[in-house]
């Protein structure tokens, strides 16, 4: 029997021997009065004068426990916070402390008592009453080294929020943060809907999607790869602003910047441009910056952003050009680029179309150096077959990305809404994917059906929550940000 199976098995034992002196392992009559942040709060407010015959009733698990005796301090933490504690025999009676002296680190308790100072000046609850609230049969990881390998650290994230309080702040500024979205838009008369997760066909960007099968229905259906045509479809509709924070399924890699399952901010605006949209991004990013870490600047993996003020804008030309070292004389020579990329490292599966090709190199050669917040304009029609045609060009579509910490993090664009054209690009997708393209769009017919109705000029803009989250809580990974993150394994029982 190895080491933590002898110390499982010594738990068990521990709690049965409670068992057998007619404790109840798990209770559920304990009433709590205060967290922990609201008796910090409380002496905050009255130090110097708290009085200490005020009663708390708190709970939480102990994290930390140091005996002497007949007296002891340990430390428990609810879910604002920790506070140490005292116990002493004389203060809650001899048998309560016998029963007392049988818990161990990782079990809940509840506990009443007043707050005192200590001679070292830490504040402390003085017990009157202790009770077992829930017996933990498995230790917690041993606290000096903690919890530090991310594969146990993401299979097993209760024992990650547990030992490192760090990440449980990500949790919380992650709910922050989408909270302070939802405000942005809704205080400018958006409406927050939904829509279906699964769908007959996937639509709205190119990827390849989860594939299931509805038994009732007999059809096969798609989990979606983006709200994006249900949405316009509610444009149509006359829901002229509309909003959904939605997951999207795209079975492609699992790497630092993608989930094959992952939560994006989709919203909608009729009677705007990309160019309003760009606007919009500026505002409502910097919104969530400040609500968030009070301050429009941070630093992400050492690199310090400011989003305050204007963001540049920059071709996809331009950008390939200055920043990727590609000769402009080589965007339409199809052969040439793929010499080139070739002599860069860079592998291209998709060379069917030249845009596809510079998209590809723009991602390797350009996005990591786009840190500060950057909006790349002047995409080829051919990559965004749900987008406008710029009416100065038509080989390029009124779209743009934000990148910000060398990562996409926004993609928008005049919405087309002319159905003859829209048809025509869901086609020309049809030939990508029969010439083996997997990500390429689906034909939507009902979807240029609802166009022929008539769908207002209208821009729409997808942010990916994970990535800005990440910018926010400086995370290497966007497995930190999502609290169960796809493995490539299930947890082995044990």
């Amino acid at each position: 029997m190895n080491k933590s199976s002898e110390v499982i098995r010594q738990r068990r034992e521990r709690a049965k021997a409670l068992a057998d002196q007619g404790v109840e392992l798990y209770p559920n009559d304990f009433k709590v009065s205060h967290a922990v942040d609201e008796v910090k709060q409380h002496i905050h407010e009255h130090a110097g004068a708290v009085d200490e015959t005020a009663v708390f009733a708190m709970a939480g698990r102990i994290i930390g426990l140091r005996s002497f005796g007949k007296a002891a301090f340990l430390h428990f933490r609810d879910y604002t916070g920790q506070l140490q504690a005292y116990v002493k025999q004389d203060e809650i009676g001899r048998q309560s402390y016998a029963l007392f002296k049988q818990f161990e680190i990782g079990d809940f308790i509840g506990i009443k008592g007043a707050v005192f100072r200590t001679k070292t000046g830490e504040w402390t609850l003085q017990a009157k009453e202790i009770r077992l609230l829930c017996k933990a049969l498995r230790p917690l990881p041993e606290k000096f080294h903690g919890l530090r390998d991310p594969e146990k650290r993401y299979r097993q994230r209760y024992l990650d929020l547990i030992m490192n309080p760090n990440v449980r702040e990500i949790f919380v500024n992650r709910a922050r943060i989408i909270q302070a979205f939802r405000d942005f838009l809704l205080e400018r008369g958006f409406l927050e809907v939904e829509t279906p997760m699964m769908q007959p066909i996937p639509g709205g960007a190119e990827a390849t999607p989860f594939k299931t099968f509805h038994n009732a229905l007999g059809m096969e259906l798609f989990l979606r790869i983006a709200p994006e045509l249900y949405l316009k479809r509610l444009v149509i509709g006359g829901l002229d602003r509309v909003f959904e924070i939605n997951r999207n399924f795209r079975n492609e890699g699992v790497s630092t910047r993608h989930n094959p399952e992952f939560t994006m901010l989709e919203f909608y605006l009729a009677y705007a441009t990309h160019e309003d949209l760009m606007t919009l991004t500026e505002e409502m990013l910097t919104f969530v910056a400040k609500q968030v870490l009070g301050a429009p600047h941070f630093t992400y993996q050492g690199n310090e952003i400011d989003m305050e003020g204007r963001w540049p804008r920059l071709t996809l030309a331009d950008a390939l050009s200055k920043l990727g070292g590609v000769d402009p004389s080589l965007f339409n020579d199809r052969k040439r680029l793929l010499d080139f990329a070739e002599s860069k490292g860079v592998q291209i599966t998709k060379a069917r179309r030249l845009g596809k090709i510079l998209n590809k190199l723009f991602d390797v050669l350009v996005e990591p150096k786009l840190i500060e917040p950057t909006f790349i304009v002047g995409y080829p029609v051919e990559i965004s077959p749900l987008a406008r045609r710029s009416g100065s060009n038509a080989g390029v579509a009124e779209r743009f990305e934000l990148f910000i910490g060398g990562s996409e993090i926004a993609n928008g664009f005049s919405e087309l809404n002319d159905p003859v054209d829209q048809k025509r690009r869901f086609l020309e997708q049809v030939e990508d994917r029969v010439e083996g393209d997997e990500e390429a769009c689906y034909m939507d017919e009902d979807y240029v059906a609802a166009l022929e109705y008539g769908m207002p000029p209208t821009a729409g803009e997808g942010i990916g929550i994970d990535r800005f989250v990440m910018l926010l809580t400086d995370a290497p990974s966007i497995r930190e940000v999502i609290l169960f993150p796809q493995m490539r394994s299930p947890v082995s029982s044990q």
